[in-house]
């Protein structure tokens, strides 16, 4: 399964970063770097909770992240 992190300046330069296909998996961070690490971290953090209680598809086998 591919995820796609939508990357955005704020007015104050932080760097807001969401993974679209994931709703709330939303970070900020000081760098474009940062963000994108920090929303992949808690975009896995999700998945493993899913998979661990039964929720995930069998699709999430492969994960890859895309930066929009």
């Amino acid at each position: 399964m591919r995820f796609r992190i939508e990357l955005e300046q704020e007015e104050d330069e932080r760097w807001l970063a969401e993974v679209v296909e994931l709703p709330g998996v939303m970070t900020y961070g000081a760098t474009l770097d940062e963000a994108r690490a920090k929303v992949q971290a808690l975009a896995l953090r999700v998945l493993a909770d899913r998979l661990e209680h039964g929720e995930a598809a069998s699709s999430l086998l492969s994960i890859s992240f895309s930066a929009a």
